[in-house]
């Protein structure tokens, strides 16, 4: 079994408490859907910096990540398909990436 990383960019903090609570009740039922599959449920992420040699630019880059998770799947296939239940489409996207093995 190969591993995935998630990496996901885009959707928006919730407005409420309740809307809060029905989100990560979403995220909750999608990530445990997935089973042993779901390695490392990652979590949402704070603001970046972008280095790079010519300086650092505090705006996190054109895409900025807004969270990550860590999947094992039999093929890059198998975790862009369970990637496509993601509550993060509803208004964001997923960036599937296989994690190479060094």
């Amino acid at each position: 079994m190969a591993r995935f990383l998630y990496t996901f960019h885009g959707g928006k903090r919730p407005d409420s408490k309740e809307e809060g609570e029905r989100v990560m009740a979403q995220w909750g039922a999608w990530m445990g859907g997935l089973g042993d599959a779901m390695v490392d449920p990652g979590g949402p992420a704070g603001a970046s910096k972008t280095v790079t040699a010519k300086g650092v630019d505090d705006h996190g880059g054109a895409n900025p990540v807004s969270g990550y998770s860590i999947v094992e799947a039999g093929s890059m296939e198998a975790a862009v398909d369970m990637a496509k239940g993601c509550p993060i489409l509803d208004g964001g996207n997923v960036e599937v990436t296989e994690i190479l093995s060094m």
